[in-house]
């Protein structure tokens, strides 16, 4: 295209100034405008054909041909016909169709560095130790590949053997490397940077984060915003009214002068009238809007933010109300002890009571692969000396109860101690509570709790500088919990102990409350939340530790586990739908002021050129800026 453009510029430039004239200038020149115009020519036959006549490149070309059907006769009429606006005007059409398809490419640059992220192969080892590369559909679960400094991790897995550090920038956006240990899980798509990885694969390549990326992603095409099905609707009806307009404009006048007795002045009123045509071209609205949308979803993508369509964009810009998920969104999702107490429910300030408590918990629940068990391990820090403990007994949904160093010891919650006739206090703080007993005497209390998100007040905050009124937290967790979290991270409504079905009714009753044009949004992360994340207007996932469920139900996914994407995601949309309307408000103003100048014969054709392929230009540049965001 480019190579087009060059070329005929110059040959239209020589062939201006070259002495020659009639058939042999119009030949020249028509050359020139097949060379520039063959594919728009096409375009508005094939719509012909397919009864889809009124389109911009039908307008295109009714403008240039009628500009060269006027230069032909002002020549026949001893004038100097000038066939370079006919060239001229499909020149600069096919430059802003350029500057478009750049800024296309820009955008799908941007996508396709997420695309990139797809791995081509997987190393695994042979019978022989040799590392042999193959395709990674073949690879089953439970396999062990080899991941070497430089390579992508090409699917979901543990590691079995090694340590290295991954950059993660083209899944979650974040440029930090995060460092990866044995028993730890990776996600496909990122990259190794330093050591050697074996990973047991725990998903096949089709159900690994990297496929499910790749899907969203190319899934997002698929959908438009209503804006786009708005200049679509308008331009079936504007194009055909402007065509006839234009008949209107290059009939009406001359015949009404031939009844008036006055000379028709034909020439003049169909040089309007393809003017006319010229002008009001909507090819700025019909590239600018859809590519403005293309490039926010390309941007956002860059940003660790994956839309699912454009329609999402436009609904996203609108959201006034949030409501959000609490384990796994606003909290860490993992449990960590955060008081030790005493049978009287008070703080113990002895060091080595603490420890002497937490090692006996630990030692008890060193069996067991629970979350909780895992934190009282993580707590003690120590290596477990498993010769002290025997005759371990889980007690399903209770507890755990062993003997170390000679004395039984009971672990667990309320209901364990109370089947074993103890006597539990109740404790003065929110989280979850892990009772001891040793050889039946209530010993104390361990207390976890979920731990809030570094950046979930500022995430809070930040939505709301973003235009968002409301922030609402539900929760299955208790009252008391829920409380203590919304007080810290200042959030304006909580609805605690809900199941699933409940969080689905109080969406519902948020959505009937929401002011016209307002929508609500709903963020999660865990296979529970999916029926929220689908029944909310707009539902937003948190990719990086969110279920498969959540995911495939969520309209948006934020690539990490940052609460602050969340703002960061809304700004985002906004900003493309500004963008959106500014293209629409100025084409619409330029347009009109030069249809009018254009039907009262003060806008010639060169004016034309500006009010359409120019305005065009200016919208495409404006649309760019859609890729681009400042944090």
């Amino acid at each position: 295209m480019l190579c087009r453009i060059i070329v005929s510029a110059v040959l239209t430039a020589i062939f201006s100034i070259l002495p020659v004239d009639g058939w042999l200038q119009l030949a020249l020149f028509v050359g020139v405008y097949i060379l520039i115009g063959y594919d728009i020519l096409r375009k508005a036959f094939r719509g012909m054909l397919n009864r889809r006549v009124f389109d911009e490149n039908f307008l295109m070309v009714v403008a240039t041909l009628g500009a060269f059907s006027l230069a032909i006769y002002e020549q026949h009429n001893g004038q100097e016909g000038d066939f370079t606006e006919a060239i001229a005007v499909m020149l600069l059409y096919q430059v802003g169709e350029f500057f478009q398809s750049y800024a296309v490419g820009r955008s799908r640059k941007n996508i396709s560095s997420l695309m990139d992220i797809r791995p081509d192969y997987a190393n695994i080892e042979d019978e022989t130790g040799d590392i042999e590369q193959v395709d990674p559909d073949d690879v089953e679960v439970g396999q062990t590949i080899i991941v070497r400094p430089g390579e992508k991790v090409p699917i979901d897995g543990v590691v079995i053997e090694g340590e290295s550090t991954l950059n993660t920038a083209a899944l979650t956006g974040e440029s930090l490397p995060r460092s990866i240990a044995v028993g730890e899980e990776v996600v496909s798509g990122s990259i190794n940077m330093t050591g050697v990885l074996k990973i047991k694969t725990t998903k096949e390549f089709g159900e690994s984060t990297v496929s499910k990326i790749l899907e969203l992603v190319e899934d997002s095409a698929s959908h438009k915003s209503k804006s786009e099905d708005f200049i679509a609707r308008f331009a079936r009806v504007y194009t055909p009214a402007v065509c006839y307009g234009a008949l209107a404009l290059a009939l009406l006048p001359p015949l009404a002068m031939l009844v008036m007795g006055n000379a028709p002045e034909w020439e003049t009123w169909i040089y309007r009238a393809l003017t006319f045509l010229v002008i009001s071209c909507p090819c700025a609205l019909v590239v600018s809007i859809p590519l403005s949308f293309f490039a926010g979803i390309g941007g956002a993508s860059r940003q660790g933010v994956l839309d699912k369509g454009a329609n999402i964009l436009d609904w996203l810009a609108r959201v006034k109300t949030v409501v959000m998920d609490k384990t796994g969104t606003l909290t860490l999702g993992v449990f960590e002890v955060t008081a030790m107490h005493d049978g009287h429910d008070h703080d113990k300030e002895d060091e080595q009571e603490k420890q002497r408590l937490i090692e006996i918990a630990a030692l008890v629940e060193c069996a067991s692969s629970h979350p909780i068990s895992k934190s009282i391990q993580r707590a003690y820090g120590k290596v477990i000396d498993h010769s002290r403990v025997s005759d371990i007994k889980e007690v399903s949904g209770q507890g755990i109860t062993a003997v170390v160093d000679g004395q039984q010891v009971a672990v667990g919650n309320e209901t364990l101690m109370h089947s074993m006739g103890i006597e539990s206090c109740h404790c003065h703080m929110s989280g979850t509570l892990v009772h001891i007993a040793i050889d039946g005497v209530y010993a104390g209390h361990i207390v976890l709790g979920d731990l809030v998100k570094p950046h979930a007040r500022e995430a809070i905050q930040a939505m709301r500088e973003a235009g968002v009124t409301r922030t609402v937290m539900l929760t299955g967790d208790s009252d008391k919990v829920a409380r203590e979290v919304t007080g810290k991270l200042g959030i304006d409504t909580v609805y605690s102990q809900l199941l699933p079905a409940d969080k689905v009714t109080r969406i519902e009753q948020l959505l009937a409350t929401a002011g016209k044009g307002e929508k609500v949004a709903f963020v999660g992360d865990g296979m529970n939340d999916a029926p929220v994340l689908s029944r909310a207007d707009i539902g937003i996932a948190m990719g990086g530790v969110g279920s498969d469920a959540a995911i495939e139900a969520a309209d948006v996914v934020l690539m990490d586990d940052e609460p602050l994407k969340i703002s960061k995601a809304i700004r985002m949309a906004r900003k493309t739908m500004r963008i959106v309307w500014q293209n629409i408000i100025m084409t619409f103003g330029v347009k009109g002021v030069c249809l009018a100048l254009g039907a009262v014969g003060i806008a010639n054709m060169w004016l034309a050129i500006f009010a359409d392929t120019g305005i065009m230009i200016i919208a495409v540049l404006n649309a760019i800026r859609a890729m681009r965001f400042k944090d």
